[in-house]
């Protein structure tokens, strides 16, 4: 699609939704888990592949060996938004986006200025104590000395605040996104293999009139899409944004 209709779907809609995956970071230096260089094809320092890692199984039995994974693998304190993020913050500024649903952890979107940020898999800045629930930030957790994080209340083990493998997704940030996406005109999918489920599933609810994938490769629900433009996310959402950001 070329500028001018990119444009023209952003203008003649009046409640977007936005819903991304792991590609949405990657041009902010943060790896993604299924291309061709992502974590679950990489060589990553273990006899144990990145899914059994990320697993609650892994967290509850291992936890001196999940920390040791997840703090070099999943936390990017130095990555910053990307002009997909910047321009999905004006598009919600221009309100015209109404939700913003995530599968990622990472925070940018919320660095980048988006409020009604959904996060479907919770997110690394958040933590809690698995006993009495007293929260942590990232930064607190970091300062935890050990190599398992433990809670200076009552010496319980820091969880993330993120959906492991063999977790359900929170029920209520599942609802709204589901509200959110039943109620737009224009569905924005970007960076997502719409292949991890109950998330992917998520596009189902949408009964709008223009549903825009974007993604470098294709997808099990191409068929689903209006419109579909194979290239990376910050360039066409900065194309499809360029009048809200003068």
């Amino acid at each position: 699609m070329d500028n001018r209709a990119l444009r023209e779907l952003v203008r003649d809609s009046r409640s977007i939704v936005f819903f991304g995956g792991a590609g949405t970071s990657t041009e902010s230096g943060i790896p993604d888990f299924r291309s061709s260089t992502g974590l679950f094809r990489t060589a990553h320092g273990t006899s144990h592949p990145p899914e059994v890692m990320l697993s609650r199984d892994f967290f509850d039995r291992y936890p001196s060996e999940f920390y040791r994974f997840y703090k070099e693998k999943m936390i990017h304190r130095a990555a910053l938004p990307n002009d997909g993020h910047k321009a999905l913050a004006d598009l919600e500024a221009a309100g015209k986006l109404k939700a913003l649903i995530t599968q990622n952890i990472d925070g940018l979107h919320q660095l980048a200025g988006s409020r009604n940020v959904l996060e479907l898999h919770g997110s690394v800045h958040r933590n809690f104590c698995t006993v009495c629930e007293q929260s942590y930030t990232l930064g607190d957790l970091l300062a935890l000395e050990g190599p398992v994080p433990k809670c200076l209340s009552c010496g319980g083990t820091v969880k993330p605040d993120v959906v492991l493998y063999q977790e359900p997704l929170h029920t209520g940030v599942f609802n709204r996104a589901e509200e959110a996406v039943s109620q737009a005109d224009m569905l924005i999918v970007a960076g997502t293999s719409l292949s991890v489920y109950p998330a992917a599933g998520l596009i189902r609810y949408f009964s709008g009139r223009t549903l825009l994938l974007i993604n470098k490769s294709e997808t099990k629900y191409d068929s689903f899409a209006t419109h579909i433009v194979n290239d990376s996310f910050s360039a066409v959402m900065t194309r499809l944004t360029e009048p809200e950001r003068g």
